[in-house]
């Protein structure tokens, strides 16, 4: 292999990417900053809030997933100059975005019954559904969100969301404080200040990102003088053929991350916060492998528009393997600092709950050792998908992703999880065996499918 042709792509690749996973690790922020704040409060508010926030994930990644299939198709539009193309695309993806997101809310609003039957402690359903109710509320400005989002991403104008995450994750800071702890005028709402911190935190970011779009010139052409009849069923169905795989793409991995806590709350409430320790920090370098992939999709986007297969796929290959390059510097971090991270999330100095505390701090340790080798393949498989959307290939990828996640990777966390010694470590080695398995065949099919376009057999 030639390295060179590969690696002199890691330059632009980052230019592209960085303000992308700034912007994504945000969003990880927000929830590792509640998890911080509620987990001084107690493992059992932690873990509490670690159930809802499942739930809210499995949607949230049907409602990201599927606004990912904007960017291709604004990418597209962008490469071939096509303003009226682009508009047709930005309308009717925030509109899908926005009924979406409605419909993502008032199903978890409808289903939190179902807490109950998950065998999960009492004290922590008790606590986890008023706390579901309000951070579901926030996934309509969110997905609202990303609509806007998306179709600006494809125009490589990336910035503009990771500015919007900062100012989200400063409102979440504030507002967590002022009402976790009720100070000043506000309420001391205990955990339930940092659901309505996360709710008002998403709020304005959307808010930030309508007025930038309306204010800056690239995207006026877009958004001024929106009418409904522009709404068309055709663009519709077209967004929503790449939307709905890649958001079930999306729906498979988080779900199984959601069932590996699940799975930790069924052994107990000290394996469930181990367990959202260890997921809080394997979700934080995730965003960088999420914003290459989504440099990915742009670039494969943008060269499969100008019909340049060779350089599309140079690109796609140069964002897998810088990649692999960053994630084994996480990897090595994880090892180094596995018995020092999971202080961050617990009070080690709170004397009625020491003996708990330290069981968590332990149990988190092993985890992220494991962890450290899976995100690997975790990075690798994210990108290769990135690059599938990118050529608009979404089916086989989904059905990559259901078969390495819930035929190879869950019942490998259900049986050495439950039914083995290995306890909480055992769910965790199940999720590296799916994700592994991901990861080479995302990669494969997309070498497939280049190689197809190359030839002109595509």
């Amino acid at each position: 292999m030639n390295l060179k042709k590969y690696t002199q792509e890691f330059g632009y690749n980052f230019k592209l990417a960085y303000p992308i996973i700034l912007s994504m690790l945000g969003h990880t922020v927000v929830g590792i900053i509640d998890n911080i704040m509620v987990g001084k409060i107690g493992a059992t508010e932690l873990a509490a809030a670690s159930l809802a926030n499942s739930f809210v994930f499995i949607a949230l990644s049907v409602g990201v997933g599927f606004s990912t299939a904007i960017t291709p198709l604004s990418a597209s539009a962008d490469a071939e100059n096509d303003d009226v193309k682009g508009r047709s695309v930005f309308i009717n993806g925030v509109f899908l975005c926005t009924f979406l997101g409605v419909f993502l809310f008032a199903l978890l609003f409808f289903l939190k019954p179902f807490i109950d039957l998950m065998q999960q402690p009492v004290e922590v359903t008790n606590l986890a559904k008023p706390f579901l109710d309000i951070v579901a509320l926030s996934l309509i400005p969110l997905v609202m969100y990303q609509g806007f989002k998306q179709f600006a991403d494809g125009k490589s104008q990336t910035k503009y969301a990771m500015y919007a995450t900062i100012i989200s994750n400063v409102v979440n800071v504030v507002f967590n404080y002022l009402l976790i702890y009720g100070v000043w005028i506000f309420p001391e709402m205990g955990m339930m200040g940092a659901a309505y911190g996360t709710l008002l935190s998403r709020i304005a970011m959307l808010i930030y990102y309508v007025y930038i779009m309306y204010q800056l010139e690239i995207f006026k052409p877009y958004v001024q003088n929106i009418r409904f009849s522009e709404v068309k069923s055709t663009v519709l169905k077209h967004i929503s053929k790449i939307g709905v795989p890649s958001s079930m793409q999306s729906l498979f991995e988080v779900a199984l991350f959601t069932g590996a806590v699940w799975l930790s709350g069924m052994i107990g409430t000290t394996a469930q916060a181990a367990n959202q320790i260890a997921l809080s920090m394997a979700s934080m370098t995730f965003m960088f492998a999420s914003g290459l992939s989504v440099a990915g999709m742009i670039r494969v986007g943008n060269q499969k528009g100008l019909k340049d297969y060779v350089k599309m796929e140079v690109v796609a290959k140069s964002i897998m393997l810088m990649t692999f390059f960053l994630y084994i510097g996480f990897a090595i971090f994880f090892v180094v600092f596995h018995n020092y991270i999971p202080l961050l999330f617990l009070d080690s100095n709170n004397a009625e709950q020491a003996v708990i505390n330290k069981e968590v701090i332990e149990m988190a340790g092993k985890l992220l050792l494991i962890a450290a080798i899976f995100q690997i393949s975790d990075g690798v498989q994210v990108t290769a998908l990135g690059s599938l959307r990118g050529l608009q290939d979404v089916n086989l990828p989904m059905i990559i992703t259901f078969i390495s996640y819930w035929v190879v990777g869950f019942p490998l966390c259900i049986y050495l999880g439950l039914y083995t010694p290995l306890k909480a470590e055992g769910i965790w080695y199940g999720l590296l065996a799916g994700l592994t398995v991901a990861a080479i065949f995302s990669y494969l099919r997309f070498h497939y499918v280049a190689k197809k376009y190359i030839t002109n057999t595509i």
